[in-house]
């Protein structure tokens, strides 16, 4: 089934975000049953703008894990799955300078050139100690509107497992480089048993 293309009327098109499916969600692949509890049918502004509205369009609702209190009323969606992506998004990530004010206190005193941040931690005895120190860097990481492409799956995992782990860090990084990432799921449920 193509991931941008009208499904038929029985099928529900689910969005589970990344990071709440690896907090609480449980491992499922193509043709396993679901029962997804929903945060909204209606997509809001915001969701539409970052995923873009061609994408958004597929998207009949999302899923949260968070939902179940006495003053939401109870929306799921259950049925056998028929279809998963993953939704990758492009980043734009900026390297800038650790400095006070940015990525530091405001009063913080700048180390002089070349020194590293102070280390901030506690001796714990017999040459061990315990904390850590600013990396000299800070990365802005921003989502590039749009810019989301949908991968066909056979499971959604429980962990996530992006190809885009933190690699070992250059001496001097670019300035700016495109970075993608797995932010969801969307899941095709079928209600037919």
């Amino acid at each position: 089934m193509d991931p941008l293309t009208a499904r038929s009327s029985d099928v529900t098109r689910v969005w589970l975000e990344t990071w709440e499916w690896e907090c609480c969600g449980e491992p499922f692949g193509i043709g396993d049953e679901v029962d997804l509890l929903l945060l909204t049918r209606t997509p809001s502004a915001a969701f539409v703008e970052s995923v873009g509205l061609e994408l958004a369009a597929t998207v009949d609702a999302i899923e949260s894990h968070h939902q179940e209190t006495p003053s939401t009323p109870e929306d799921r969606v259950r049925g056998r799955v028929r279809g998963i992506h993953a939704v990758v998004q492009e980043h734009l990530a900026t390297r800038h300078l650790r400095r006070p004010g940015f990525g530091a206190p405001p009063d913080a005193e700048m180390p002089a050139e070349g020194e590293d941040w102070p280390f901030q931690g506690r001796d714990l005895g017999n040459g061990f100690m315990i904390g850590s120190r600013p990396t000299k860097w800070m990365i802005e990481s921003v989502p590039v509107p749009g810019a989301v492409t949908l991968v066909p799956r056979d499971r959604v995992p429980s962990r996530s497992s992006n190809a885009n782990a933190a690699s070992v860090e250059e001496s001097e990084p670019p300035l700016e480089r495109r970075t993608t990432s797995v932010v969801a799921w969307v899941v095709d449920v079928a209600s037919e048993p």
